[in-house]
């Protein structure tokens, strides 16, 4: 069954909902299932979760991952990848944000979207919204960080668009043996073809992933792609 929107952007509307209504969050989670043809919201949230959680995802990242994550626009990447980083920050790691695409506004909206803050992260939470991130910015900025810290990179395609910069080959296969060779779980936000057609698959893969300029995806150890609150992830063999 296919909602009308992601899960995050039903939540938003039960909550402008709620605050219009002056009805319970609870009441307005139900009525918005209702809508999309669940008897409640658990029912709802219980269909939603059609593959691994972020944090069973977590679990599974290990010191030196480089991860892709794809999905296309709306359909909640940038959600789960904080989630990663909000799983990494309660087993006491370091999670680190960095987005090409986000203002600090945005990011604490995004944060609020899955129940989080950057204070109630604290310390062992930190984001960079500069113009500069490229892999040469992410490894010095990265150099100190210890082992097993998990750094998103919002996103992928990027990387490559500054002609000072190395071609976004090179940028990934440098950040890769950075990552073994410090042990950084590296997930890279991406974006997905706009030729990508779910009657053909209902998860789109890592031939689905836009690239204007080659890359090959194998340097990729591990995938998680979403559409439309089903989510795959695996290791590359």
């Amino acid at each position: 069954m296919h909602f009308s929107a992601p899960v995050y952007r039903l939540k938003r509307q039960a909550k402008l909902l709620s605050r219009k209504s002056g009805i319970p969050l609870h009441q307005a989670l139900d009525h918005i299932a209702k809508q999309e043809g669940f008897d409640s919201w658990s029912l709802l949230a219980a269909r939603a979760t059609a593959g691994p959680t972020a944090r069973e995802i977590s679990c599974d990242l290990v010191p030196g991952d480089l991860v892709l994550l794809g999905a296309r626009p709306g359909h909640g990447k940038t959600l789960l990848a904080l989630e990663l980083i909000v799983e990494a920050v309660k087993s006491g790691k370091l999670g680190v944000f960095f987005s090409l695409e986000y203002n600090e506004d945005d990011v604490r909206e995004r944060l609020k979207d899955i129940g989080a803050s950057i204070v109630s992260l604290g310390d062992r939470f930190q984001y960079d919204t500069s113009n500069k991130i490229s892999a040469g910015y992410l490894m010095e900025r990265l150099s100190s960080a210890p082992r097993g810290t998990v750094a998103v990179i919002d996103y992928l395609q990027l990387l490559d668009q500054r002609r000072t910069t190395p071609d976004l080959s090179v940028q990934v296969s440098t950040l890769k043996a950075f990552a073994e060779k410090t042990g950084m779980i590296l997930v890279f936000i991406s974006q997905i073809d706009r030729s990508y057609d779910t009657t053909g698959n209902p998860l789109p893969d890592r031939a689905d992933v836009r690239l204007p300029n080659p890359l090959n995806l194998s340097l990729f150890n591990k995938t998680c792609f979403l559409n439309n609150g089903q989510i795959s992830f695996q290791a590359v063999v």
